[in-house]
């Protein structure tokens, strides 16, 4: 007599492969400074660290090529970027491109859900004080900006903000272990970025958005040039 499960049919879905799960850990700690600038990355070491076989750190490594952050060279192995001045204005000048598209059709189109995520962000952004962490810092900073890029609604300006996301990570980072005052700006600049997009006229939130990346940049350069 057949049983009750055998015209059952379970429809599973495929697990994602293991370097999908170390990307994102690898990126991390070159994000946050763990895995400094320049510094030779060997499959064996972070397959030890991360408890799991060198094969999906290899396929990680090479997707974290693709974003910019490591640079693998035939027989000397793979490497962690080293970003330069002239790479900064580079990636910049194409965030201030992306973003001005961003904010120019966010306009009318954001929802409530957006400007409560907006709202959320800014409320963790006032609360910070003096000794902010800078990974906090940099996660709420690109957190925000994520939320604009998404509500264009244009899927390859989402790809594009992608590609550059973990490039500006790294800068962000350094910029707030050499100058600690995202406490001081971060909110209001934020939320008159975010008013001002929220009202829907998109001419005045182009202008905001340029105005927040150019400060945003000369404080990166400044901020380089005191480090150094």
């Amino acid at each position: 007599m057949p049983g009750p499960l055998d015209q059952l049919t379970i429809e599973t879905q495929p697990s994602p492969p293991l370097s999908a799960t170390v990307v994102p850990a690898i990126r991390q700690m070159i994000t946050t400074g763990v895995l400094p600038q320049g510094a030779h990355l060997r499959e064996a070491e972070l397959a030890t660290a991360l408890g799991m076989s060198r094969g999906p750190v290899r396929e990680a490594l090479v997707e974290l090529a693709r974003e910019g952050l490591v640079v693998l060279r035939r027989h000397r192995g793979a490497q962690v970027i080293t970003l330069t001045t002239e790479d900064a204005e580079e990636v910049y000048t194409l965030r201030r491109a992306l973003e001005r598209l961003a904010v120019e059709r966010a306009c009318g189109r954001l929802t409530g859900n957006d400007l409560a995520e907006l709202d959320t962000i800014l409320d963790r952004m006032q609360e910070l004080d003096a000794g902010y962490s800078p990974d906090v810092a940099v996660e709420l900073d690109l957190a925000f900006h994520d939320v604009l890029v998404r509500a264009a609604g244009h899927s390859r300006l989402e790809r594009s903000w992608q590609q550059i996301r973990s490039q500006v990570a790294m800068f962000l980072h350094d910029r707030h272990l050499a100058r600690r005052d995202f406490h001081e700006i971060a909110h209001p600049e934020h939320r008159a970025v975010r008013d001002i997009v929220a009202a829907g006229d998109p001419a005045p939130a182009v202008e905001a958005i340029e105005k927040h990346l150019v400060g945003a940049y000369d404080r990166l350069v400044a901020a380089r040039s005191e480090a150094s």
